[in-house]
């Protein structure tokens, strides 16, 4: 599960970025013009099957510097506890917006990278913000010791998208793993660029009338509630942040 960050404003784009060399350039760019607002790569709605993903042989090869950043980021999830260990994911390539769907290019690189504080290297990880049949919104509190917000609210299920994988399948794999569901329907939103550069495929899924009665949490959450459908009725450890994002897909 992903919570966006603190002070969440999304600032527009064209939607399309192509070759990889450009994309990291982009990158470059946005974080001296704007280190604190995610950026809006390509918006949908898209039907998850108008979702298409390719890989490359390549795998990404960081410098020894983020090489070194990530060993440490993974000693220190180990001291707090976590069983995370490391693997291999996705890095964001390039991507474009196709008629009624998106194509994304995706290459193999190492897990812990997205763990590097100030550059993620465009590591990819899917949110699939889940909703009940009557509109309302599953949140989860992070336990203290996960790899991201640790003990913050977010809003339903997601992680890195796996070696292979199309982040459209990531939405449900990680919605079925942490909350034991699957869902009725669901959809590509958005495709974001968060300011340390982690990519994030942002989906919604909905589910069947009386399935949030399964809902089960994993050992990822400490706690979970069904917020209203009513966004201004939220409890106030919604924060700022999962209001506007939750407005920002319901528009």
């Amino acid at each position: 599960m992903y919570a966006p960050p603190s002070g969440l404003v999304l600032e527009g784009t064209t939607g399309w970025v192509a070759p990889f060399t450009s994309l990291s350039e982009r990158v470059s760019t946005e974080s001296k013009l704007n280190n604190h607002a995610p950026e809006i790569l390509a918006r949908g709605p898209w039907a998850i099957d108008h979702v298409k993903a390719s890989w490359t042989d390549e795998q990404f090869e960081p410098s020894p510097e983020h090489s070194l950043a990530a060993d440490a980021a993974i000693r220190d999830l180990q001291k707090r506890g976590s069983p995370s260990h490391d693997g291999m994911a996705a890095r964001l390539v390039s991507f474009r917006e196709a008629q009624d769907g998106i194509e994304i290019e995706l290459q193999p690189l190492r897990w812990a990278l997205r763990l590097v504080a100030e550059d993620a290297s465009c590591s990819v990880a899917a949110l699939c913000v889940t909703r009940s049949s009557d509109g309302r919104w599953l949140a989860g509190r992070r336990a203290p010791w996960v790899a991201s917000w640790a003990g913050r609210w977010a809003l339903g299920a997601g992680g890195a998208v796996d070696l292979g994988e199309s982040p459209a399948d990531t939405l449900v794999r990680e919605l079925q793993e942490e909350w034991a569901v699957i869902p009725e329907r669901v959809r590509g939103e958005a495709l974001l660029l968060l300011p340390h550069a982690l990519v994030m495929f942002v989906g919604q899924a909905w589910l069947s009338a009386g399935v949030e009665d399964a809902v089960h949490p994993d050992h990822e959450h400490d706690a979970f509630a069904w917020w209203p459908s009513d966004i201004d009725e939220w409890p106030a450890e919604a924060g700022e942040a999962l209001p506007r994002m939750a407005r920002w897909l319901s528009e």
